[in-house]
């Protein structure tokens, strides 16, 4: 017998996402976790605050994500998945990529309510996603910007292999009105991170400098 049975059970992360008037969200797992995850944090500073003083900050940060996950057949073919084998991955990619179109039907009645005579017609909001990686980053998100790679096919030309990044845009409460769900879940989280960097901080100077040290 190989390997250690007690091994943690291993927590996956997850894109959901809800398109209103539908109340059920799309829960969107990654097949397997990235093993890499790039952020870039940039400050939000207040209008005309351009000096290397003390800048006033406006907001939070504005912060991107940017993750490549892996998509893979092969264990599905070799259980003689029926759906897998028909199709491959296209109903994987599409549940990603379908995030970034505004549904056909709202597309459809838009078109007939402008042939009447309807004189505006608003743009189709995208759905509210959140990103999830662990207990304590849950997110929510505007996905910006997807890049796919088909690596491998089957005898029918459907991806059975793929790499897919995702740009995701943190939605913070300087984006959200208070009254939409994901300004309390972005609170939730920089409570968290607050909480974690009291955690990691050294007690005082002395602990970085050695003995009793004053800056200010």
């Amino acid at each position: 017998m190989t390997g250690y049975s007690r091994s943690p059970k291993l927590l996956k992360g997850a894109i959901v996402a809800f398109r209103p008037p539908v109340p059920l969200p799309v829960v969107i797992p990654f097949q397997f976790n990235p093993e890499s995850m790039s952020r870039s944090v940039e400050m939000r500073a207040a209008e005309g605050e351009g000096g290397t003083q003390s800048a006033r900050l406006s907001g939070p940060p504005s912060e991107t994500y940017k993750v490549e996950t892996v998509l893979d057949a092969a264990d599905d073919l070799e259980t003689a998945d029926s759906i897998v084998a028909e199709t491959g991955l296209h109903p994987r990619l599409a549940a990603l990529e379908t995030l970034l179109y505004p549904q056909s039907a709202t597309v459809i009645a838009n078109a007939i309510m402008m042939n009447i005579g309807t004189i505006e017609i608003l743009p189709v909001k995208s759905p509210f996603c959140i990103f999830i990686w662990g207990k304590t980053r849950i997110l929510p998100v505007k996905l910006s910007a997807l890049s796919i790679t088909e690596e491998a096919y089957d005898p029918n030309l459907n991806p059975i292999r793929a790499k897919v990044g995702m740009d995701l845009n943190v939605l913070s409460y300087a984006d959200l009105r208070v009254s939409h769900p994901g300004y309390a879940m972005f609170m939730a989280h920089q409570v968290v991170k607050e909480s974690m960097a009291l955690i990691g901080q050294a007690n005082s100077l002395g602990a970085v400098l050695g003995g009793d040290v004053s800056i200010l």
